[in-house]
């Protein structure tokens, strides 16, 4: 497969909403069991961040009806990087048009994917001033270490789930001018994984085939990136402390390396906590790595199994899904 060209008009990717049938027990998790802290609040709604994640927030957290993905938005390089890329994406046809600009960020481009996740991209951003009480002791830093809960870093990376992944990865390409780093070949010639990036990190976003091959939105999950293995160790026990569930982990991918560690917030959705999160790749001419079927039922890099409901599990959930 050859390598795609990526395109200067997106920054990186800059906060996710996620929505929650339990504001308060998921705010509490974020807050005591991440480590994040809430910047500001508005509605239904409560904005948060990694302790050096630079913007005012990189979590949107909403009270819904239902677990899932409100949307998720990459910041543009510029203004003129924005008008341009919400040109081409309005020519996709998938385009819904400018929306007001959310707490901490100025107007925003609105569009969807082909299989109908809501995502954002904007240019005007507020970075975070921290108050006195987390004022850092270097000016380089966005914020004090927390040294609460797991003390995540910063945002490091969505996962969709798709009904086609070479659908997904060509609008990727093509409308957002993202890059493809790996993926997923099966022996039928079918997609049915790719990771994304429209940075230096190896991905930005991954998306994997939707078990139910539903094309309705669904949300994998989010990753937050610690310093270090010892932090993801670390973070096992504090969600063993705290009660919550670990579905799979500590283990290390073999696709992308990630050492990680998986939970489910209150609400249901499923959240990462890993080291490094994404590699760092500098190469301009970056050939995607492709895995085989039979490479891939190898199943990690190494650690256990991994879980059924790691391939089955999405937010909203499906009818037959049991959630």
């Amino acid at each position: 497969m050859k390598s795609t060209i990526r395109s200067f008009d997106l920054a990186h990717l800059a906060h996710v909403e996620l929505l929650t049938p339990k504001p308060d027990e998921s705010l509490r998790f974020f807050v005591d069991v991440m480590g994040m802290t809430a910047s500001g609040k508005e509605g239904n709604s409560v904005y948060l961040r990694g302790w050096d994640d630079y913007e005012y927030h990189t979590l949107k957290l909403t009270a819904s009806n239902a677990a899932g993905m409100g949307h998720m938005a990459f910041r543009a390089t510029s203004p003129e990087a924005l008008q341009h890329r919400a040109a081409v994406i309005e020519e996709s046809g998938l385009g819904r048009g400018w929306v007001d600009g959310d707490l901490g960020h100025g107007s925003a481009y609105a569009f969807t994917t082909p299989d109908g996740h809501n995502l954002e991209i904007y240019y005007e951003t507020q970075w975070y001033a921290p108050p006195p009480g987390l004022k850092p002791a270097l000016k380089n830093q966005a914020q004090r270490f927390p040294a609460r809960g797991a003390n995540v870093r910063r945002l490091d990376h969505m996962n969709l789930l798709t009904a086609d992944v070479s659908i997904l990865r060509h609008f990727m390409e093509d409308v957002l001018g993202l890059r493809t780093t790996e993926m997923i070949l099966l022996d039928n010639g079918r997609e049915a994984g790719a990771w994304v990036t429209t940075t230096n990190k190896t991905y930005d976003v991954a998306f994997t085939e939707d078990h139910y091959r539903a094309a309705i939105g669904r949300f994998h999950h989010v990753t937050y990136a610690v310093d270090s293995r010892e932090d993801v160790l670390r973070a096992a026990d504090i969600f063993l402390e705290h009660g919550v569930h670990i579905e799979t982990g500590p283990h290390k991918h073999a696709v992308q390396q990630t050492f990680f560690l998986y939970v489910y917030e209150p609400g249901g959705n499923r959240v990462e906590v890993a080291s490094p999160g994404a590699r760092l790749m500098l190469a301009p001419d970056w050939q995607p790595v492709v895995w085989t079927e039979t490479e891939r039922k190898l199943g990690q890099a190494w650690g256990l199994k991994t879980v059924e409901s790691f391939h089955t599990y999405g937010t909203p959930p499906v009818t037959d899904e049991g959630e």
